[in-house]
């Protein structure tokens, strides 16, 4: 039997077994693997985005349009929090799968470790961050003065959630690296339903609780994300898995944050330049009106779900993929590859027809504004076929992403949000005059980017994998 790579690097045989409570996907059946892997992270990304609607749902009918506009407004910075806890996040998740793949457990531990200890301080930068800028961003960001007092308050309170959302990703990701989706999913599910329901008692001070209006909204997710935190490390302690937040023993290692940072970074950025790059969108859209606007946010939301199957394959195709690489089983990664375009485009396909086929019926889900309606079924009629070719985009990139090359993925990303999209959305908009030229110029993204991430993954430069060094 052939030393796998993580372990020929670092001059020591492979462990005999995998660690308990983790799932060793080195051999066995590829699609059984994937369904059962991804079927849980398909679940809980459905809760999220489920979530999202009915809170939504909760703020604009409870609350008014003031306190929806102040969510609105501030959702670029909890998108920008999100982007640097993923990029940590998923960057300790690439390397321990790499590394739980070569069954090399002390890796495996030291590596989560030490991106535990970084995703910390980094949350608590952001937490101070956040409340000294906290103005000034909303300044920056042209915020309606009717909405600025409003925002400005929700944010702040918000904010104190960082450290315990970074805490919840870094666990989460550390579970799924050692392909445990089942864990994540049974925490963030009772966390999700625990702050629906308490969303509507602390804003509209149900059952004796203070009235705190939208506050109550922040408060109920931080006292859900809080006790979701301190459950999930007591049950990974008691245990004893080996992504459990145990100290003890904990070194210090430069050179482990050094690579999670390096590998990291580049998705910090993109996922930032992705904020920004939809407020640019947005803001294309807007100069056509309220119509269109609030077309565009009708089926973005249809969007969430369509798009729900590729990122979750990818996530699965990227664990897969990086724990057979970590193992040196690079014949396996092709039928990862193969397997996660398949059962993918199998579902994105059914969200596709609908949006061709029904646009209507769906979209009347969210408006029944019979102008609002048409200009949904013109968007979803040309950029709907659009989500296959993300799909395949994605999971390209999975793999791209398992073997560590995160800098590549990123420069796809941008390559087709920022090279195409965004230009020719605008040069075609103009040119036409109307709306549509925005949804044309989403589609082209999408199309570059599938082809430039088909011709990454077939050039075979994924196999030289980044792996976490021992001193």
């Amino acid at each position: 039997m052939s030393q796998s790579p993580a372990s020929a690097a670092h001059g020591a045989p492979a462990a005999p077994a995998p660690a308990a409570g983790g799932v060793e996907f080195t051999s066995g059946s590829i699609p059984r693997h994937l369904v059962r892997f991804a079927i849980p992270m398909l679940v809980g990304n459905a809760l999220q985005t489920a979530y999202n609607i009915v809170n939504s749902i909760w703020v604009g009918n409870g609350l008014g349009t003031g306190a929806l506009a102040a969510v609105t407004v501030s959702f670029p910075i909890f998108f920008l929090l999100m982007a640097i806890s993923g990029g940590i996040s998923q960057a300790s998740s690439i390397l321990a799968a790499q590394a739980y793949g070569a069954r090399d457990h002390a890796t495996v531990r030291r590596t989560l470790q030490n991106a535990t200890l970084l995703n910390l301080a980094v949350a608590a930068g952001c937490l101070v961050a956040g409340h000294l800028g906290a103005d000034w961003l909303l300044r920056r960001m042209q915020t309606p003065a009717e909405v600025f007092t409003l925002a400005h308050g929700y944010l702040q309170v918000f904010l104190w959630t960082t450290p315990f959302m970074f805490g919840l990703f870094q666990l989460a990701s550390g579970l799924r690296a050692v392909g445990d989706s089942k864990t994540p999913l049974r925490f963030q599910g009772w966390a999700l339903l625990a702050t629906a329901a308490l969303d509507p008692v602390l804003m509209f001070g149900w059952f004796g609780a203070p009235r705190l209006g939208l506050n109550g909204a922040a408060w109920a997710t931080i006292l859900t994300q809080g006790v979701a935190l301190a459950a999930l490390a007591r049950h990974l302690l008691r245990s004893r898995s080996l992504v459990a937040p145990d100290l003890r023993g904990f070194r210090f290692d430069p050179a482990v944050c050094w690579l999670i940072l390096k590998i990291g970074v580049p998705t910090m950025v993109q996922q930032g330049l992705v904020s920004v790059g939809m407020v640019v969108m947005i803001s294309l859209v807007n100069g056509f009106g309220t119509i269109p606007a609030a077309a565009f946010g009708a089926a973005m939301r249809i969007d969430q779900f369509a798009l729900l199957p590729a990122m979750t394959f990818s996530m699965a195709v990227s664990t897969l993929s990086g724990q057979n690489i970590g193992a040196g089983r690079f014949d396996r990664v092709p039928p990862v590859f193969w397997w996660g375009l398949v059962l993918s485009c199998s579902l994105t396909s059914v969200a596709t027809g609908l949006a061709v086929l029904a646009p209507t019926w769906v979209l009347r889900l969210f408006t029944q504004d019979m102008a609002v309606l048409d200009a949904g079924i013109a968007y979803l009629r040309i950029v709907g076929p659009g989500y296959l070719l993300f799909t395949v985009m994605f999971i390209g990139t999975g793999v791209v992403n398992g073997a560590g090359h995160t800098v590549v993925t990123t420069g796809i990303s941008l390559i087709g949000l920022w090279l195409v999209r965004l230009p020719l959305a605008a040069w075609l908009s103009a040119r036409l005059g109307r709306v549509e030229g925005v949804w044309y110029g989403m589609l082209a993204g999408f199309a570059v980017g599938m082809v430039l991430s088909l011709l990454y993954y077939f050039s075979g430069r994924w196999r030289r994998p980044v792996l976490a060094q021992k001193p």
